[in-house]
């Protein structure tokens, strides 16, 4: 079973999901408009772990930061060893899912040292941008407009519906709809930032990404789903810039490891016991 944590962030509290079934710490970092509860299906099937689910900021039960402050990949990466820091944890294990993956890239390739080993599911590092584009994607990002307001569903049920919409099984998407939703007297609203929803105002190039992964020097596993998602070039290539790295297809699509964990699990557990 697990418990509910809360962890001192840089910027405010830090929610987490914490499973102790073993001393190995591991910390997981979910994907985009996702939560802690992406790893409900994985986190029991992980004995022998301390398995830290964090809610990364403006998502789950954790902190916003305050309005017009937008959500940038390296911004999220201080959050991880931080909250290492008040684990007590000087090296851990770490395991990320798609946009939780890329902040692990980072993470990874900025402090080597603190990382044993490293598990990348649907996704290695940020999108990047080539120079040239810098200006246009600051102007789209400062013409992004979030809404002030929420949209409401009438019920929880027909909130769970529209986060089926994103190709989740049934069960998954309830199993982010714990930390996902919230209600009023209007109705169901998802309690994500909305600012995390738009364009980024700076992305690094691929050269900058590409330094990140060379600097990985911890056995790397990078699970991509058979119906997932789709990497286009130089992204594809990534996966060859890892010193140390295991690839591994698996049947399912983007939330493989959510809709189907029992694929998923025994691939990390004999990959972080390897």
């Amino acid at each position: 079973m697990s418990e509910e944590i809360v962890l001192q962030g840089f910027g405010g509290k830090l929610a987490a999901k914490r499973w102790t079934q073993g001393k190995s710490p591991l910390l997981a970092l979910h994907g985009w408009l996702d939560n802690a509860g992406s790893f409900d299906g994985l986190a029991p099937l992980l004995d022998g772990y301390d398995l830290v689910c964090l809610d990364l900021p403006g998502h789950g039960f954790s902190y916003h930061r305050p309005p017009g402050v937008p959500y940038h990949f390296v911004d999220w990466v201080p959050e991880v060893f931080q909250a290492a820091e008040s684990l007590g944890w000087e090296k851990f294990h770490l395991l990320g899912h798609s946009m939780g993956a890329a902040i692990a890239t980072l993470a990874a390739g900025t402090f080597p040292e603190k990382i044993h080993k490293l598990v990348l599911l649907e996704g290695i590092g940020p999108f990047s941008s080539p120079d040239e584009e810098a200006p246009a994607l600051l102007q789209k990002a400062l013409l992004y407009k979030p809404s002030q307001g929420r949209r409401y569903y009438p019920d929880r049920e027909d909130a769970i519906k529209r986060l089926m919409r994103r190709e989740l099984e049934e069960h998954s998407a309830r199993a982010l709809a714990e930390r996902a939703l919230a209600g009023d007297e209007s109705g169901w609203y998802f309690t994500y930032a909305t600012e995390a929803r738009g364009p980024s105002r700076q992305r690094p190039t691929e050269n900058q990404v590409l330094a990140y992964l060379k600097r990985i020097s911890c056995p790397t596993l990078f699970v991509y789903a058979s119906d997932g998602l789709k990497l286009p070039e130089p992204y594809a290539q990534r996966h060859r810039f890892i010193a140390d790295l295991t690839k591994v297809e698996v049947e399912g699509r983007h939330h493989a490891h959510l809709d189907h964990p029992q694929r998923v699990a025994p691939l990390i557990k004999e990959f972080l016991v390897g």
